[in-house]
């Protein structure tokens, strides 16, 4: 389905939306960190990413995976809503202001890696630009089916479908034991 480098790419943006934007979260109301401890939650967010990229995160650099963040979550919400046409504008828009641009790197000792960003990029564009390129493989690819919101009541989370028979439909499994449960509840009760 996902090569292991967009796969990590797209759980990347996973991350960034699920941290960085407003909403609700697994029942509750969710407010994204702000101020003074936001680039410590971006920190957070990708800290399994973008090795190759100089970590540089400070305000600015927070700003912008922030402003990137939201239109991700655009992508999710219009793939969610059948909006293909939508998700791939925005992909595209996304594509053309971080500069995302194939090219091979690698560092010492490591073998040869594609990454979709410019070897003088800063850690937020660098970082952006590889999301939205691996947003770009899913939605152009056939696959833009495993990009997912959350079902549960209550929340927005998103997630990526790498299940085998891509029938994925909440971001965590307690929002699908809550939901699990709600079901039960509200028939025990009917009946």
């Amino acid at each position: 389905m996902f090569d292991s480098h967009v796969g990590v790419l797209l759980e990347q943006a996973v991350s960034l939306v699920n941290t960085l934007t407003d909403g609700e979260a697994h029942g509750r109301p969710y407010a994204a960190p702000r101020g003074e401890a936001l680039p410590g939650a971006v920190d957070a967010a990708v800290s399994h990413t973008a090795a190759s990229l100089p970590r540089d995160i400070d305000d600015a650099q927070a700003q912008y995976l922030l402003g990137a963040a939201t239109r991700m979550r655009e992508v999710f919400r219009a793939v969610q809503d059948d909006r293909l046409d939508d998700a791939a504008a925005t992909v595209n828009a996304l594509l053309r202001d971080t500069g995302a641009r194939p090219r091979l790197d690698r560092g010492e000792d490591e073998p040869w890696q594609v990454h979709f960003h410019g070897a003088g990029d800063s850690f937020a564009a660098g970082s952006s630009a590889s999301c939205a390129t691996a947003l770009a493989l899913a939605v152009g690819g056939g696959l833009a089916g495993r990009l997912g919101v959350c079902r549960a009541d209550r929340c927005d989370r998103v997630y990526v479908d790498t299940s085998r028979n891509g029938t994925r439909q909440f971001c965590s499994t307690a929002c699908q034991n809550r939901t699990k449960a709600a079901a039960f509840r509200a028939r025990k009760d009917a009946g």
